[in-house]
């Protein structure tokens, strides 16, 4: 959905005596709540800014629509600063494994259990290197390329993003 469109649905619901509009089309959902006399609708701006970051790391889900556009802005100053500390990283050489969602990181399959893999470990294409919890379901992500494990990036139990780097496999 384009946002000329979006601004026109806007309009429309804050000229007239509706409270809510939800339009579901091919592109995905979107959901306009007019706010309560004294709350301000956020400005063009925002929705743009949101629309850009929706683009930028888009993730299939089976079973699941399209995210609907979320009106909080707080969430946008955190994924924009997300953004910014990922860009500043030093880059790493070898294969990067990078998290395919968006949950916590676990190195071994239950708490006391010995970690998946470690520094020097010998991988092969299939293997599984962690876990990533996301919705109550434990997701394996595996290695993608045989080689030894070289860098460990993030902590047991530590939350992840969409597409943060993981593992670097030389």
């Amino acid at each position: 959905m384009d946002l000329r469109k979006i601004k026109s649905l806007i309009d429309l619901v804050s000229e007239s005596d509706i409270s809510e509009l939800e339009i579901t089309e091919n592109e995905g959902k979107v959901r306009i709540v007019k706010a309560p006399h004294g709350l301000s609708l956020p400005s063009m701006a925002t929705l743009a800014s949101m629309q850009a970051l929706q683009m930028q790391a888009p993730m299939a889900i089976p079973g699941v629509q399209n995210a609907q556009l979320n009106h909080q802005p707080a969430a946008i100053v955190t994924s924009q600063g997300a953004a910014e500390s990922a860009s500043s990283e030093p880059k790493q050489t070898g294969h990067v494994v990078k998290s395919p969602m968006v949950g916590t990181f676990y190195r071994a399959s239950q708490p006391g259990a010995d970690p998946f893999v470690q520094i020097g470990s010998k991988v092969a294409e299939q293997d599984v290197l962690c876990l990533i919890e996301a919705m109550k379901l434990l997701n394996e992500i595996e290695a993608g390329k045989a080689g030894t494990v070289s860098q460990i990036l993030v902590e047991n139990g530590q939350p992840v993003e969409y597409g943060q780097p993981l593992f670097v496999i030389e």
